[in-house]
């Protein structure tokens, strides 16, 4: 069994109460994650990790340092942010069926909790900044861009013409007072 993220244990596999500690940096296999950011493949994994012996098994504990990259969920401005994480797993000697982690050939495999612990860490909705605008809903651009910038609201269609009045581009049809007065009046009676 080989491979970056994997630890051996040999020298303290049954000798409960011994403990070994290990860091180093290694490349991310692939990338870890989905939607809008992920740890690119490649990216630097920095991993300072404890490993104790303990009565059922290895007991792991590990600080994991890299980065995620990808884009804002309101702007689409390009991150490029630190992840931290750590965790603690027991890996169980074999023949131990209720843990899903177990010590093989005297060794520990990292890999799989460290890519659920940084997964996991990673924001659902990431932005650029805590208070990020967005984007102009009519033109697309970037509102950050311009900090005075105030979005034009959007106007429903069917009430154009009424806009149009409101502004004084239009005089109102002569019909119209009339009609509005009928209603007034109709809904007076009810």
């Amino acid at each position: 069994m080989n491979g970056p993220f994997v630890l051996p244990v040999h020298d303290i596999v049954h000798r409960a109460g011994e403990m070994r500690e290990f860091a180093f940096e290694t490349p991310a296999p692939q990338k870890w994650g989905e939607g809008l950011v992920a740890v690119a493949a490649g990216e630097p994994v920095d991993v300072e990790v404890r490993v104790e012996s303990v009565h059922e098994g290895i007991l792991v504990s590990a600080d994991i340092a890299t980065q995620y990259e990808g884009v804002c969920g309101r702007c689409l401005a390009d991150l490029v942010r630190p992840v931290e994480v750590e965790f603690q797993e027991l890996f169980g000697y074999p023949g131990d069926e209720a843990l899903d982690l177990q010590v093989q050939d005297d060794h520990v495999d990292l890999e799989p909790p460290i890519r659920d612990a940084i997964v996991l860490a990673l924001p659902f909705q990431p932005v650029c900044q805590p208070d990020c605008p967005g984007l102009d809903p009519v033109t697309g651009e970037k509102l950050t861009r311009e900090p005075g910038h105030e979005p034009r609201e959007s106007t429903d269609p069917r009430w154009a013409e009424l806009e149009k009045v409101i502004r004084g581009d239009q005089a109102p049809r002569p019909d119209a007072e009339n009609t509005a007065l009928n209603i007034t009046l109709n809904t007076e009676k009810s």
